[in-house]
C-alpha cells in the first residue's frame, strides 16, 4: 500500500474514533442530547470499518493507531477544547508517532 493512502486511512480512522468518542462523551458528561451519543456510537462503528482498509495485519495496524491516536487526540483537544499541549505532551506524542511509523512502515522480508 502506498504511504499517502495508508496515512490517509490512519487520519480518517483517527477522526472517526476521536469524533465519535467526543460525541458520546459530550452526551454523557456535558448535557448534550442523547442523539449525540447515538451518532457518536455510529461514527465509532465506522472507525472499525475504516481501520480494515489498511493492508498490514491487525496487530500492527492497531499498535500503530495508538501512536497516531495520541497525536490526533492532542490536536483535537487543542483545536476543539482549547487545551494547550505542553512540551512533554509534544515529546511524548513524537516518540509515540515514531514508534507507530516503525511498526507499520519498517522494511521487512516476508
Amino acid at each position: 500500500m502506498n504511504l499517502i493512502k495508508s496515512v490517509s486511512i490512519f487520519i480518517l480512522a483517527g477522526l472517526l474514533e476521536i469524533g465519535g468518542g467526543y460525541l458520546v462523551w459530550q452526551s454523557l458528561r456535558s448535557d448534550k442530547p442523547l442523539w449525540w451519543g447515538i451518532l457518536g456510537g455510529l461514527i465509532l462503528a465506522l472507525y472499525g470499518v475504516v481501520a480494515t482498509w489498511q493492508t498490514a495485519n491487525f496487530g500492527r495496524v492497531y499498535a500503530a493507531y495508538g501512536g497516531i491516536f495520541i497525536i490526533m487526540a492532542l490536536i483535537w483537544a487543542w483545536k476543539v477544547d482549547g487545551f494547550k499541549p505542553d512540551r512533554w505532551d509534544l515529546i511524548g506524542a513524537s516518540v509515540a508517532l515514531i514508534g507507530a511509523c516503525i511498526i507499520v512502515y519498517a522494511p521487512r522480508s516476508q
